[in-house]
């Protein structure tokens, strides 16, 4: 059931969420340190959750207004009936170097932003999301699909590109856990 579908991204993306928001209030030499494989600081990785979400959100948008328009030009239980929510190579995406992948340049974290600037910003990304799902309860969702390259995932619904933005910021939470043990490790 659709229904259900939606409350679980809802509240994966809300949980998620939390856990990310949890980092900001870390200790600022915590959130600067840069382990020793000379990888992103906390506080790079919060930037670059938020560059990801921020393009993400660019599809989500467009595709979601295009699922609302195709809403009534087609007959939404008929699509629900054969609709299933494929989660496995979506799960990958939350498990921390589980595929190889190079990240855009405009995703890279630049190491100068504001963090509480940062902060909100990844709120107000997880409630553009939420408002999505508000907009789109009854299996909208599904009509329609954009290309995912990541992970070769293919062609993905709007409800599958919230759910992959949830496990994105997911992946990096275990990344910053890893730098959070190297620091108190050293």
């Amino acid at each position: 059931m659709i229904q259900n579908t939606i409350n679980e991204i809802r509240l994966g993306l809300n949980d998620i969420t939390q856990h990310v928001d949890t980092w900001f209030d870390k200790p600022e030499a915590l959130r600067q340190y840069r382990p020793p494989n000379n990888g992103w600081t906390i506080d790079e990785i919060l930037e670059h959750i938020s560059l990801t979400s921020h393009f993400l959100l660019k599809l989500i948008d467009k595709g979601a207004e295009k699922a609302l328009r195709n809403a009534g030009q087609c007959n939404l239980d008929q699509e629900l009936a054969h609709y299933v929510f494929e989660r496995d190579q979506l799960d990958e995406i939350g498990l921390y170097k589980s595929f190889n992948w190079m990240r855009p340049e405009h995703m890279e974290p630049t190491g100068t932003a504001d963090m509480p600037a940062v902060r909100r910003l990844v709120q107000m990304q997880r409630d553009r999301c939420l408002d999505w799902l508000g907009k789109m309860p009854n299996g909208e969702g599904i009509l329609y699909k954009t290309t995912m390259s990541v992970n070769d995932l293919g062609k993905i619904d709007v409800y599958q590109y919230i759910y992959f933005l949830a496990q994105h910021a997911k992946r990096h939470l275990a990344q910053m856990e890893r730098n959070e043990q190297a620091y108190f490790n050293r």
